[in-house]
């Protein structure tokens, strides 16, 4: 009797030290994914609040409306999630602070689907409406667009942030997350996968899809005419493809586990509810290598903004690798850049890409 209650006893303390082992290696995992996912955006935020050549005012707005979404990841998401998990205790159950952070979580994650979405309307519209571009996407319409990419899913989601309300909210040990319990509000769930994620994907597939032939189409008639170049690589498959791909491997395998979880009541293991509960948020990390750092022109701009951070900063190091004269301030030639003399076309970053791969 007595072995058996200290076999007992060493199996739960090895199951405890499990479970902190665990629990530790995911911390790491947020902390390193939310450190990147700042970085990068805290970059491209550095980089888009000033023009860039070849891209629309419209697109930056986007871009930016984009970045921040992102960025939110990094700032609001992980430390919310990651305060919960370590400072309070869980065994009570849910209270307003978990409600709060789960509304958080869900009305970023909502954000970001319909920015993208956004996204991908401006470039169809730019390819294909070149002429009526200025007048179909004006600034108070792209506006418009990005507040309610903001502000609607706030507004829908609301009910998750009022406690003993209808809508029951949980922390999960093996996400680290603050969820609504889906199970036991099915109708609810369901609702939000049909307003939110299927709607989202279908302007992406669809506008993204159209872009992508129509470049493919033009490109084939260029080709047989002998003004493209057989071996050079097809931009529009470059970007669009690992956008699309990046975007479905992110989100759908979330929404599945999320319907899964509603319809049958039970949750999925441990690890894989992990990965596919924190997997959207790495989309924003790739955002900005797909959107940004894949553009020549961005690059460029980037290279330029390190520069003058270094000048200003720390000018011996820009001196010590030759971005500045010895014996002054002053740059070398190809270093200044004037955003002021940088011509503003009518088409977006994502369309002039395409429309580059034309030329």
């Amino acid at each position: 009797m007595v072995d058996s209650l200290e076999i007992s006893i060493m199996a739960l303390k090895m199951l405890q030290n499990s479970a902190l082992t665990h629990r530790s290696i995911k911390v790491s995992m947020i902390i390193v994914l939310g450190v990147m996912i700042t970085l990068g955006n805290i970059a491209v935020l550095l980089v888009i609040t000033s023009s860039v050549a070849g891209w629309s005012r419209n697109s930056r707005y986007f871009l930016l409306s984009l970045a921040a979404a992102d960025s939110a990841f990094g700032l609001l998401v992980m430390p919310l999630n990651l305060c919960v998990s370590l400072l309070k205790d869980h065994t009570e159950g849910p209270d307003a602070l978990c409600h709060v952070v789960a509304f958080c979580n869900a009305s970023v994650y909502s954000t970001c689907m319909y920015t993208l979405a956004m996204i991908s309307l401006e470039r169809y519209v730019a390819v294909f409406y070149p002429l009526q571009y200025s007048s179909l996407m004006t600034r108070r319409r792209t506006l418009l667009l990005i507040a309610f990419a903001w502000c609607f899913p706030p507004c829908l989601l609301s009910p998750i942030s009022f406690p003993g309300g209808i809508i029951e909210v949980h922390f999960s040990t093996a996400s680290l997350v603050c969820n609504p319990s889906y199970s036991t509000n099915v109708g609810y769930s369901l609702s939000l996968t049909c307003v939110i994620f299927f709607p989202c994907s279908i302007v992406m597939t669809y506008a993204n899809l159209r872009v992508w032939c129509a470049a493919k189409r033009q490109r084939l008639k260029l080709r047989r005419r002998g003004c493209v170049l057989v071996g050079r690589r097809h931009v529009a498959s470059r970007v669009l493809v690992p956008v699309m791909a990046a975007y479905f491997t992110c989100w759908t395998p979330c929404m599945a586990a999320m319907i899964y979880n509603a319809v049958s009541g039970s949750s999925v293991p441990e690890w894989i509810e992990f990965v596919v509960v924190w997997l959207p948020t790495s989309n924003g990390f790739l955002n900005c290598i797909f959107y940004f750092w894949m553009n020549r022109s961005f690059r460029r701009k980037f290279y330029l903004v390190l520069q003058r951070l270094a000048m200003t900063l720390c000018p011996d190091l820009a001196n010590a690798l030759g971005w500045c004269s010895a014996s002054s301030t002053q740059c070398v030639s190809g270093i200044l850049d004037n955003n002021n003399s940088v011509h503003e076309r009518s088409s977006s970053v994502s369309s002039t890409c395409t429309l580059l791969t034309l030329a």
